[in-house]
């Protein structure tokens, strides 16, 4: 703790241990569980109004947690080094949510993004763009009905791919940078 943060709550062997509270003198609050001095299983609010509810390890979210971000948006799922690692999911306020992998923070590995209007891809992810293979079908607009399959880079339709118009048209061939090649 550093100078000007409060605790109050249980004590073990001269060391902070139980149920527990921490003001710290920025204004960030824990109340929960510590373990040897350190939060352990709890909840975490930040003076700017996010919040924290899950597993610690050394001071830093770990393992199973929810953050809710100041704007309303929430991950719920694995955490590691405070970063968003593992499975989990994200729920934007627009109704956007994606649920799949994450790696440091980022949607890496396979994942499902259903968009505010409908749309969704599900495929591969990397440092929060599609990327590899996926599926993309759109739900709404001028292209409602269309579905492209196939490879995605750096988030545009790049490689080998299927594109299929709700007529049932469809295009079987190369896309780069997104568009028809």
């Amino acid at each position: 703790m550093a100078f000007g943060d409060k605790y109050i709550g249980e004590y073990k062997d001269d060391k902070q241990h139980g149920q527990g509270t921490y003001t710290f003198v920025n204004g960030d609050k824990y109340v929960g569980e510590v373990k040897d001095g350190k939060p352990h299983k709890g909840t975490f609010t930040f003076v700017n109004g996010a919040e924290y509810v899950g597993e610690f390890k050394e001071s830093l979210h770990n393992g199973q947690g929810t953050y809710i971000f100041v704007n309303g948006d929430k991950h719920i799922g694995e955490y590691k080094d405070s970063k968003f690692h593992g499975q989990g999911t994200l729920i934007y306020t627009n109704g956007a949510k994606y649920v799949g992998e994450f790696k440091d923070d980022k949607q890496n590995g396979q994942g499902t993004h259903t968009y505010y209007n409908g749309d969704k891809y599900v495929g591969e992810w990397k440092d929060n763009n599609k990327h590899g293979q996926g599926t993309f079908t759109w739900t709404s607009g001028e292209f409602a009905g269309d579905k492209y399959v196939g490879e995605w880079k750096d988030g545009k339709r790049h490689g080998q791919g299927t594109y299929t118009k709700s007529d049932g048209q469809k295009y079987v061939g190369e896309f780069k940078n997104d568009l028809l090649h």
